[in-house]
């Protein structure tokens, strides 16, 4: 006998999706969260993230508009009026996902939950009995693991600060140290990013990496490369992390150093699931962990840790098991973005992945001046790349740098996904004058 068809311990994106597509296909489900429901994206990640940068680029235009003829004088920034703001569109989109699975009929624990065998949950001081679970716990933040590391702030609290710090460090050149580069930087703030490679955001297009480290560079953020923190200690009433060359003294010291999948205390040994050396739940192509009525998606699978991977993975889950729609989630060419300034963002393989896969490929890529900053006077040229296979023609890979990237290679996506030639490109007309007319006329 159980209570529930399925029970989902976590409600962020990927947990909230499957909960709810699984009750619209009349399974009895209930969920447990102990935080707000949302989880990291929502609450604490790329939806408050994008509301900061959003706030952050206004000085550019500020600084823009002289330009095109405007005068904007004594323009200021009230940094606790952007994060009241932010908190209370934060409050409307939690609302939001709690009223969805209460119109589909799931039940909400506000509690923690533990599983204590391979059917039953914990959750508070109740035991629940479940068909299946679901676990999408997502992940939490990594601190360096360095004398002082306990003085570090993560992403997590980066979004409640009382008020903006005169001098930031970041450490980490992946998306969040980028990101908050940028909008710290943005804000008014002096910030010095450490990363330990030539370039930040490893993995990416190593042409595209150059040009989004040019942008931080003009944006006026110090970069000190190959930086490895060793300490970080008190200064008075700042902070010094010591590095191999000179310290950095700051008012702040950011960790952006990546995520570790949020398994501690689910009691995954007692139900038998295996987890891999990173602590990440080991699951198959189906979302299936080694207990065969127990799924995991998202972070905590250590995959692909994008929210709109996730809520895919959650939804195909659902339609497998409840909907009678085996559905597999295929990891392939998925777009992403960097929130910088200028913006990156990318779909299908590097030019280096592709050649270590064996393809001879064309490289087409342009770097211009856009429209907007021939008024404006500002250095900040757009970078685009086409990676194309010499043998098919086929786009194996768009890679952008520029104010509208994520947006364009949002659409750009639809087409490399179809397996879209370059001549496919090439006989479709320009919407004149853009940048993204660009992604026809490269030749």
């Amino acid at each position: 006998m159980t209570d529930v068809d399925l029970f989902v311990i976590g409600g962020g994106s990927g947990g909230v999706r499957a909960a709810r597509i699984a009750a619209t296909h009349g399974a009895r489900v209930a969920i447990a969260e102990d935080d707000r429901l949302g989880g990291t994206c929502v609450i604490r990640g790329c939806v408050p993230k994008k509301l900061m940068v959003y706030a952050s680029e206004f000085a550019h235009a500020f600084a823009d508009a002289a330009g095109f003829g405007w005068t904007v004088a004594g323009a200021r920034h009230d940094w606790a009026a952007l994060i009241a703001a932010k908190d209370r569109e934060i409050a409307r989109l939690s609302g939001l996902y709690r009223a969805n699975l209460e119109k589909a009929g799931v039940t909400i624990h506000a509690a923690r939950a533990q599983l204590l065998d391979a059917h039953t949950v914990l959750v508070g001081e109740q035991r629940v009995r479940a068909r299946h679970v679901l676990i999408a716990t997502g992940g939490r933040p990594k601190v360096p693991a360095i004398p002082g590391g306990e003085r570090f702030i993560t992403s997590d609290q980066a979004f409640h600060l009382p008020a903006l710090p005169g001098h930031v460090v970041i450490v980490g050149g992946g998306y969040i140290g980028v990101e908050f580069a940028h909008i710290f930087r943005g804000l008014g703030a002096a910030v010095t990013l450490v990363h330990k490679g030539a370039h930040v955001l490893p993995g990416f297009d190593d042409d595209l990496r150059a040009a989004v480290q040019d942008g931080l560079a003009r944006a006026g953020v110090t970069l000190r490369p190959g930086g490895v923190p060793r300490a970080l200690r008190a200064d008075g009433d700042r902070l010094a992390l010591e590095l191999d060359g000179e310290p950095v003294i700051a008012d702040l010291a950011m960790a952006a150093t990546g995520r570790a999948p949020a398994t501690a205390g689910l009691g995954l040994a007692a139900a038998g699931v295996e987890v891999d050396a990173r602590g990440a739940i080991v699951v198959d192509d189906w979302s299936r962990t080694s207990v065969p009525h127990i799924y995991a998606v998202g972070d905590v699978t250590g995959r692909v840790a994008l929210t709109p991977v996730a809520i895919r993975e959650g939804h195909a889950f659902a339609d497998t098991v409840f909907g009678g729609k085996p559905i597999q989630v295929v990891h392939d060419l998925i777009a992403t973005a960097v929130f910088a300034q200028p913006a990156a963002a990318t779909v299908g393989l590097t030019e280096a992945t592709a050649r270590e896969r064996g393809h001879a490929v064309r490289i087409f890529q342009t770097r211009f001046r856009p429209m907007r900053h021939t008024l404006s006077g500002r250095d900040e040229p757009v970078f685009l790349k086409l990676v194309v296979d010499a043998a098919t023609d086929r786009v194996l890979g768009v890679h952008m740098v520029a104010p509208d990237a994520p947006e364009i290679v949002q659409a750009a996506a639809i087409a490399v996904t179809m397996g879209a030639t370059k001549a496919d490109f090439d006989r479709t007309f320009a919407v004149h004058p853009t940048v993204a007319e660009e992604l026809v006329l490269l030749r």
